[in-house]
């Protein structure tokens, strides 16, 4: 889903940016309290921000309900569903398979997904599902357009790359992905079980600011790979920080996901198009370059910021979605450029 940022945003944006000429960059974290506590956003926030720095916390905040019938109160423990953020998972057990020499990024995604009948499945790579430039809208129908001249995001590609990595490692999408849970040590992180929640919030749709519970996750075996991970804001930086200072690839495989291949717009990475790798977005703000994604479904929203020379996560998770497309991410975005614009970026790990 594709948020559009309205004039909500676009005044929150500006005023952002003059409050902090009137403010010392010190002051980042009381910036952030005031912005998820003020009463006259034109949404309330609801969720959990965490900001790390040379894998220390400079800020942690919960913030609102786990569930709008009960009112019991959010804790930075609590785990989130974190919808397309999954994608970046779902990239490295692509790759870490490749790295065994098992998948071929250039072959046609025929090679591993015999079961294909249309035509195109000769010619659409899996470097090409990895970076949304395929061209595939449905598995029964012609191509949107020629595969690597453009770019179009959606889940498609990544439920293909999940029955790729399958067909690749002998085992199910979510064993994999459960064996390299455990294997980074990332204790609350797991796939998606409606038998088995843990500590996963409930989501809500947030319309006019009523909350409304979601009752059924649309999270399936089948679009696992997309958005199917659940996980904590201090499992998320630990995974910042073992991805990129390379614990989990190899030097060759981390470039090849964190280099841009295509190029696309995300509103909350500005109107412009910037980078895009492998389910990562690879972005600049006023000369600081940093890698990201965002989550939104179910009731959720997630932004995932990490930026390379200040070794500094941002991780915000929400378990509202607003109804009114103007307000995606609205207070995500707002405590990205509150950081980028903090004294931290001064600091080098």
């Amino acid at each position: 889903m594709k948020p559009v940022i309205g004039i909500f945003y676009t005044v929150a944006l500006l005023f952002s940016a003059s409050s902090s000429y009137g403010q010392s960059k010190e002051n980042y974290a009381s910036r952030i309290d005031s912005l998820i506590q003020s009463p006259t956003s034109p949404r309330p926030f609801n969720g959990v921000v965490l900001i790390t720095q040379n894998g220390k916390t400079k800020y942690s905040k919960a913030y609102g309900f786990k569930d709008s019938r009960t009112k019991i109160l959010l804790k930075m423990d609590d785990q989130f569903e974190i919808m397309s953020n999954t994608k970046q998972i779902t990239s490295v057990l692509l790759l870490k398979q490749y790295e065994k020499g098992k998948i071929d990024l250039q072959a046609p995604i025929k090679k591993y997904l015999p079961s294909l009948t249309q035509p195109w499945a000769d010619s659409v790579t899996v470097h090409q599902l990895l970076n949304h430039t395929h061209g595939i809208i449905d598995t029964e129908k012609p191509l949107l357009f020629k595969p690597g001249t453009e770019f179009k995001y959606g889940n498609l590609s990544n439920i293909l790359l999940g029955k790729i990595i399958e067909k690749a490692s002998g085992k199910s999408y979510i064993q994999s992905a459960t064996d390299l849970f455990k294997e980074l040590h990332l204790k609350n992180t797991f796939c998606y079980s409606k038998d088995n929640r843990r500590n996963l919030v409930s989501g809500h749709i947030n319309k006019d600011n009523n909350f409304t519970p979601v009752e059924n996750s649309f999270i399936t075996d089948e679009n696992m790979p997309a958005d199917g991970v659940i996980t904590t804001a201090e499992d998320m930086a630990l995974w910042n920080s073992l991805l990129h200072k390379k614990k989990i690839l190899s030097s060759k495989s981390y470039k090849l996901m964190t280099t841009s291949s295509t190029l696309s717009q995300h509103d909350v990475f500005g109107k412009e198009k910037s980078g895009y790798g492998y389910n990562m977005r690879i972005v600049k703000y006023k000369g600081i370059p940093y890698l990201g994604h965002t989550g939104l479904g179910d009731g959720f929203a997630s932004l995932n910021v990490y930026v390379p020379g200040s070794d500094i996560s941002i991780i915000v998770m929400e378990n509202q979605m607003s109804e009114d497309s103007n307000l995606y991410y609205y207070q995500e975005a707002l405590i990205r450029d509150i950081v980028l614009q903090s004294s931290l970026m001064k600091s080098k790990p």
